[in-house]
């Protein structure tokens, strides 16, 4: 007869009570031919550990002892970590999705393409014309001083800011309403995106719809657009553009900017990003943080890195090609009513900190807007941050509105036409301010570009 083995594992199958009492002939021949044969494998697993024991003392029934390098624990192991080392091998081949994939569903070409223009958008130097006030927005401001708000006159206006001499020497792009994208340059008789492309002045689009309250924040808001963001920037995309920008406003306050409001803007844009550039456009995403309250600028820093690492966050989870987009940012600024005074070498300070904590190298460049700012506090800030850089590897420039716009329009006061040569000579002088800006070659005149508190700025003017 053949030796009896020891088995290593003694098997247990515990039989619920109730059940031992219904078992029948037939369920007991079942549950044991069920027995038996784990029986077999526990015997047949038990043999493959103890064979090579036996035949080394002759079928003896005490196998030989196992070194413990291979030991069935060891064994398993060394098994265990091969396992790990070939799924880490095969794990590149996985498709992982949207999910910090960097655009892997775009082909080489369409990367290579957004990239080309975001780089040139980063012109060194250059900057970009916000021109994208919709015809509410700019008729406020032509009707404040006495001019017709009809659509001649805003095509007048702005074919002024595109054909103003020198302007593509200081311009890498240009944001249109889309109004804008359908009219004519009367000097060229083409679109203006096609005579803006002529001037080396990239085209782009304003595709965001209208401001939503999210109920329950009081005030916070998202934007709407969204759902038909991919039907339009086709259109958008065949007239021209090549592309787009989305802001997204946020303020600062008792419980502000929330958590919700956070998510739901960072998360719209970087959603916006995604579709931009399925559609071959490349995004400029904007988060504005308004200059209104009272917050200091050390509350101002915390609440921007916090908006903008969401907003990184939420476009690598939505797989953006970061080298394919560009931001458009508010500088960072205490409140316009903070009491505290800060000299525009702190706010330049405050603004490179930030982009130091949660910057992406990966995005070529960053636009200021100027979200209020005079055009002389907006240069000094925007030179004196160039000035302190250091090795900041981005473009950092311009994308102003107001701050180019404003003083144009007070040149109209009095008069019944738009006094367009006029309104050139003195943006081709601002365009050049703006240029000096974006390279750090500006020098601030008196306190420019310093926080100044409310108060202490009407004794001042009492005083001048």
């Amino acid at each position: 007869t053949s030796p009896r083995l020891r088995l290593p594992l003694r098997l247990i199958i515990p039989v619920p009570p109730p059940l031992k009492m219904r078992i029948g002939a037939k369920s007991a021949i079942l549950t044991l031919g069920v027995c038996a044969a784990l029986v077999a494998l526990n015997s047949y697993a038990s043999s493959s550990r103890i064979g090579a024991g036996l035949a080394a003392t002759g079928g003896r029934t005490r196998p030989a002892r196992l070194s413990r390098q291979n030991s069935p624990r060891n064994q398993v192991l060394s098994r265990r970590g091969e396992a790990l080392q070939t799924s880490s091998r095969r794990a590149p081949q996985l498709s992982v999705g949207a999910a910090c994939d960097d655009g892997a569903y775009l082909s080489k070409d369409q990367k290579a393409e957004l990239k080309r223009i975001a780089d040139l958008i980063a012109t060194p130097g250059k900057g970009i014309t916000a021109v994208d006030e919709g015809p509410g927005t700019i008729g406020d401001r032509f009707e404040n001083v006495g001019v017709i708000n009809t659509e001649e006159n805003r095509r007048k206006y702005r074919q002024m800011l595109f054909e103003t001499p020198g302007a593509p020497d200081h311009l890498s792009a240009a944001i249109l309403d889309p109004e804008t994208l359908y009219q004519k340059s009367d000097t060229s008789g083409k679109l203006f995106p096609e005579s803006l492309k002529d001037m080396g002045i990239l085209p782009g689009v304003k595709p965001h719809l209208k401001v939503y309250t999210l109920p329950g924040t009081n005030g916070e808001t998202v934007m709407q657009g969204l759902d038909s963001l991919a039907m339009r920037l086709r259109e958008y995309k065949e007239a021209g553009a090549v592309f787009a920008k989305w802001r997204s406003p946020m303020t600062i306050g008792e419980g502000q900017p929330s958590d919700l409001a956070i998510q739901a803007n960072m998360n719209d844009l970087a959603r916006y990003a995604l579709i931009c550039q399925d559609e071959g456009l490349v995004p400029i995403v904007e988060p504005d943080v308004s200059l209104k309250g009272d917050h200091d600028l050390e509350t101002a820093i915390v609440a921007n890195v916090k908006i903008q690492s969401a907003l990184y966050k939420a476009m690598l989870d939505h797989g953006v090609y970061m080298e394919g987009t560009i931001l458009k940012v508010n500088m960072v600024n205490p409140g316009k009513s903070c009491k505290t005074p800060y000299s525009v070498e702190e706010i330049a300070e405050a603004n490179v900190h930030v982009l130091r904590q949660c910057m992406p190298v990966a995005i070529p460049g960053v636009n200021y807007l100027s979200g209020g700012q005079s055009l002389e506090d907006a240069a000094a800030r925007l030179s004196t941050i160039n000035k302190l850089r250091k090795n900041c590897p981005w473009n950092l420039s311009f994308s102003w509105s107001a701050a180019l716009q404003m003083p144009l329009f007070e040149l109209c006061r009095g008069k019944d036409e738009l006094p367009l040569a006029e309104m050139s000579d003195l943006y081709a002088k601002e365009l050049k301010v703006a240029s000096d800006a974006a390279n750090g070659l500006h020098n601030p005149n008196g306190s420019d570009g310093a926080h100044i508190p409310p108060n202490a700025k009407q004794m001042e003017a009492v005083a001048a």
